[in-house]
């Protein structure tokens, strides 16, 4: 059982999670100014990595709240989780955790 580490509850088991997704996508500010191309883009087009990738969780059966991962998509190993608004934990050489 993988055990992922919500930044509110505590290390948790998998099956409590859903993933929502890329993380750290800004939305647009003026969205009556963008055309249906780029409102589509914005909508649908992700990046899908081999390697790390920022992700949002969300704590489905625990505390319900959402939160960032920094997951390994080859080896699945999740590397950091923490809260939403806050920066993403870093190594001191400024790598990702």
């Amino acid at each position: 059982m993988l055990l992922i580490e919500c930044p509110y509850c505590g290390p948790r088991a998998e099956s409590e999670f859903n993933c929502g997704g890329e993380g750290g996508i800004a939305r647009p500010l003026n969205t009556e100014a963008l055309s249906d191309e780029q409102w589509g883009d914005y909508l649908f087009m992700r990046k899908n990595p081999k390697g790390l990738h920022h992700e949002q969780w969300r704590h489905a059966n625990g505390c319900g709240r959402w939160f960032n991962a920094l997951r390994d998509t080859v080896s699945y190993r999740i590397h950091a989780t923490w809260k939403i608004g806050a920066a993403m934990p870093v190594t001191q050489t400024g790598e990702p955790v």
